[in-house]
């Protein structure tokens, strides 16, 4: 492709453009490395030919501190050097469902719904909700949710999973504390031509919505249910008034979940896959707890506890999220170091 090719095509730019970011950061990155070695160099050279009892306490300090530095400097350039996830700079569909707990799951399902959006207004992301199952209560069943942005998926990836919550009900009159869980499932939005699908491969099903107690009744035929054959995947939309837009809402979530699949398929060894982000729904598949009697969140995959979870449950994760990313990092560059 061209300079000026590239120059027309605004899709290709912003790809170009961020590639040479990345390279810009690992080039850098080795040419400070590059300074750094050489006063190294430097330093050790004087504590050799140097006699003077200042100079060479002058040059052990900048000796020890560029030490320190070039360690660390190393260690930031493999990180820069481990691959990429593909997927990083994608949308993000998020689903989230009430498992084990009745009420109090599809109320925590609400909860962590109120999460992840807050969480999107700090990062300046928007929020789409592709289809919602409400209770009497407040809570939801399901609701499945498209979050756009700034490479999303890179940040909301590790939250897929079981969430278990141990809190005492509104509706509880002894004061017990009750055990629910949640799953939550995180696919990286596909594109259309990430995934082509043969309309002969759809089933499409139209229904009146409704909502809890019978409000929100639509009186046309606009919720939309779409099975694909092949898969037996089955994705309903009936969030909007129009037949349309929920049908374009059902094959948006349905190419991520296939998307999803074709990638797991392509890498077995993949952790998140979303088979085993939903897993079963029972309380002891967990990633994670939040304790409210305590104020305490503990994510089990990286030992990290924070006692701070009416702060994260305002949408204020970036220390939770930073944490799993430094993780992953730590471990993929582990596993190419062996």
């Amino acid at each position: 492709m061209s300079t000026q090719e590239v120059a027309t095509d605004p899709s290709r730019y912003a790809a170009l453009a961020k590639k040479h970011r990345e390279l810009s950061a690992i080039a850098d990155s080795f040419t400070r490395f590059e300074g750094l070695e050489a006063q190294l160099a430097e330093a050790q050279k004087v504590l050799r030919e140097e006699s003077d009892a200042e100079m060479l306490e002058l040059a052990e300090e900048e000796r020890d501190t560029v030490r320190e530095q070039l360690g660390e400097l190393e260690q930031q350039i493999k990180f820069l050097l481990v691959p990429k996830d593909p997927n990083d700079e994608r949308n993000t569909i998020m689903e989230i469902r009430a498992g084990t707990g009745g009420d109090e799951a599809a109320l925590f399902a609400a909860d962590l719904f109120r999460m992840y959006s807050r969480y999107a207004e700090i990062k300046g992301w928007r929020v789409e909700v592709m289809n919602s199952n409400p209770t009497e209560l407040g809570g939801y069943k399901e609701i499945s949710f498209q979050i756009s942005g700034d490479a999303v998926y890179s940040k909301l990836k590790y939250e897929g999973g079981v969430h278990r919550v141990q809190r005492v009900p509104d509706t509880e009159t002894q004061g017990r504390v009750h055990t629910s869980a949640v799953t939550v499932a995180v696919l990286p939005e596909a594109e259309e031509v990430d995934i082509d699908l043969d309309m002969n491969d759809l089933q499409f099903d139209v229904y009146r919505s409704s909502g809890p107690g019978g409000q929100s009744v639509n009186t046309t035929d606009s919720a939309v249910r779409v099975t694909h054959k092949p898969t037996g995947l089955v994705v309903t939309c009936q969030d909007e008034k129009s037949q349309h837009k929920n049908k374009a809402k059902a094959l948006r979530v349905l190419r991520s979940r296939l998307l999803e699949i074709k990638q797991s398929e392509e890498a077995a060894n993949r952790s998140e896959n979303r088979k085993s982000q939903v897993g079963s729904g029972d309380r002891s598949e967990r990633i994670r707890t939040y304790n409210f009697s305590q104020n305490r969140l503990t994510d089990h995959r990286i030992n990290l506890t924070l006692y701070s979870l009416d702060r994260l449950m305002e949408g204020d994760i970036t220390e939770l999220t930073e944490a799993l990313s430094q993780a992953d990092r730590a471990a993929k560059l582990a596993a190419a170091e062996t």
